[in-house]
């Protein structure tokens, strides 16, 4: 699902805000090949991460595991949101790789 850019700011931390600024035009079209490529890795990572973290808190939320904090999630809608506006900034790279490469 997209999101607009002010909207996708509010999902993630500040670090990762500059990396999704990056991955939108003309921005994008200004990184070399190695920027783009430690872009796609570092966003990559962070993708994965909250990807984990919605997984835990919904199994937290189930009660099917124990908590990781001090008190168990409730619900991992935050999370699913922020991953969902990584993996946005993932298919914005990976589009214009493709696109070079071409």
């Amino acid at each position: 699902m997209g999101y607009s850019r002010k909207s996708e700011l509010r999902h993630v931390t500040a670090d990762e805000a500059s990396l999704i600024e990056k991955s939108h035009h003309p921005a994008l079209a200004a990184l070399s090949d190695a920027e783009l490529t430690e872009l796609r890795k570092a966003l990559r990572e962070r993708r994965d991460r909250a990807q984990t973290m919605a997984h835990q808190q919904r199994r937290e939320a189930r009660r099917k595991a124990e908590p990781r904090g001090a008190t168990a999630a409730y619900d991992n809608s935050g999370t699913l949101r922020k991953a969902d506006v990584l993996a946005g900034a993932m298919r914005r790279i990976n589009g214009e790789i493709a696109r070079r490469d071409a």
